[in-house]
């Protein structure tokens, strides 16, 4: 395995998801990890990540030291460079000029990681400080026109550090220096895929549930579907399954995800109606965090009562993500801006005194699917666009109202309707409508109108990390816009998303 060291940077999980894409386990850790849980692990080798920090910074991100003696091959980027620099002996300075963006890198001196190379090539720079002083041992393998020190490399102890970042599809050759520190420095061996992890995951669930019995919530998309048949291989009936109906479903959701479920996994399935309940605690709540908590509540709470009419049961099951776990906490333990809450990532009640099970904690959405695959889940399960587990809550900008709610379903059948004709279901990651909080003025059949407007949003990603706004033909935009309008009462508007993530979120709430 591979062991990246998070820094802070935006980019830890895309460093990550290269050396994944090389059947290659990489896992992220803090920077206050111990050196003997480093050993523990027992890296082949390891990544120092970027961050926003300048190494002189109070309470800048740092790792003991005696990491750089553990014998084990180093990578740093961008921060994880300057550290490696700084505490070896060097020194850090802030560069003459701040390199945001593209910038041509230009070989120096031969580098394993730079093996196969053209001597000029493109990489992504972002940083404001740079390496002035090299330690002892260590030279300049690679310069650009406003950083000398680009890349250094120490051959003897094979540390390497690179100014610029790798692991972003703007740095040409980044991919292929990645996999040249696996295979060629670490000498790291392609066993990490989906069969593997499968059969691993399955041997520790059965090891740490034993005889006792896991409830889980299951919603029907591929995260708890796939968690859901990973555990069910492990203890077969010992698992129990709740499914909570909290009135934010598509239309005809809760339907088809019954015969889906039923049809395709054998399992212990309870089918809970909860609509009303969440209706009621959610009206006249505008709030996008206030929507997310109350739902988030109210579904441990319902959970809670129907967990407690399963005796013995010992553990909680969840479908928790990578992303989410990112998303919801600082990787690195400290504070940090919360993006969204997640109601599958902590805020339990400790009286249900479960043990969670969370075996897709370390995947992205991609590798899920691709477990799926292995697992024997049916195409239409595994490809099942993300749906959030606040439902339309988190559409439905402003208040939330029965009239309201059936808008926006029918609106969201049209929408991916058209989407799946046209053949661009599985191409995109989400596509989905969204009902805004205001009318706007429009001439139907003659008559002046005051109605509804509702947003599309359709985006291209690989795991939701970042995601660009995806560029469907005007002529599908046009059928769209042209359906929903016709046939849905109330609404005169429809406009199309083009911001991607960052700066926007894939959802609008």
């Amino acid at each position: 395995m591979i062991v990246v060291i998070d820094f802070g940077s935006q980019f830890n999980q895309l460093i990550a998801r290269r050396v994944r894409e090389h059947n290659v386990y990489c896992q992220v850790e803090p920077s206050d990890i111990s050196i003997s849980r480093i050993k523990a692990l027992n890296p082949k080798g390891i990544i120092l990540s970027g961050g926003p920090s300048s190494i002189y910074e109070k309470d800048s991100p740092s790792i003991d030291k005696s990491l750089f003696d553990l014998g084990v091959p180093v990578l740093g980027i961008c921060y994880g460079m300057h550290y490696m620099v700084h505490v070896l002996g060097g020194t850090i300075q802030q560069a003459r000029k701040k390199e945001y963006g593209f910038a041509m890198l230009q070989i120096k001196a031969d580098s394993p990681l730079f093996k196969d190379m053209p001597s000029t090539f493109q990489c992504w720079m972002s940083h404001g400080d740079s390496a002035g002083i090299l330690p002892s041992g260590f030279e300049i393998t690679a310069s650009t026109k406003n950083t000398d020190i680009a890349a250094v490399a120490h051959h003897g102890k094979q540390f390497y550090g690179l100014q610029f970042h790798p692991e972003v599809e703007h740095s040409v050759n980044g991919a292929l220096m990645i996999k040249h520190f696996l295979f060629d420095v670490c000498g790291c061996e392609k066993n990490w895929t989906m069969a593997s992890f499968s059969d691993g995951a399955i041997a520790q669930i059965k090891e740490a549930v034993g005889d006792k019995k896991v409830i889980m919530g299951l919603s029907g998309g591929v995260d708890s579907s796939v968690a859901a048949t990973l555990i069910h291989k492990a203890i077969g009936k010992n698992l129990y399954c709740i499914f909570v109906d909290n009135g934010l479903l598509r239309h005809n959701e809760k339907a088809q995800l019954e015969k889906r479920l039923v049809a395709n996994l054998d399992m212990n399935i309870q089918f809970v109606d909860a609509s009303q309940i969440f209706l009621d605690a959610l009206k006249g709540v505008t709030d996008p965090e206030s929507k997310r908590k109350i739902i988030g509540n109210l579904f441990i709470q319902v959970f809670d009562a129907e967990a407690k009419k399963i005796p013995g049961a010992a553990f909680l099951g969840q479908g928790t993500l990578y992303p989410d776990i990112i998303e919801s906490k600082s990787a690195f333990g400290g504070p940090t801006s919360i993006i969204k809450s997640h109601h599958n990532v902590g805020g339990l009640p400790e009286k249900m005194k479960l043990k969670l099970i969370e075996p897709l904690q370390l995947l992205f959405k991609d590798e899920v699917r691709k477990l799926g695959k292995t697992l024997g889940l049916p195409e239409d399960l595994i490809w099942r666009q993300p749906f959030p587990g606040p439902g339309l809550a988190i559409r439905i900008m402003g208040d939330i109202t029965p009239r309201r709610l059936d808008i926006l379903k029918q609106t969201d059948t049209i929408l991916l309707e058209e989407i799946r004709n046209a053949g661009f279901y599985r191409k995109l990651w989400q596509s989905f409508a969204v009902l805004l909080p205001i009318k706007s003025v429009g001439v139907m059949g003659d008559k002046r109108t005051f109605a509804n407007c509702v947003a599309i949003r359709a985006v291209t990603s690989n795991d939701a990390m970042t995601a660009d706004w995806a560029r469907l033909p005007h002529e599908l935009l046009g059928k769209i816009s042209n359906r929903i309008i016709n046939e849905v009462d109330d609404i005169n508007r429809v406009v199309y998303d083009i911001t991607s993530k960052p700066p926007g979120t894939i959802e609008w709430e």
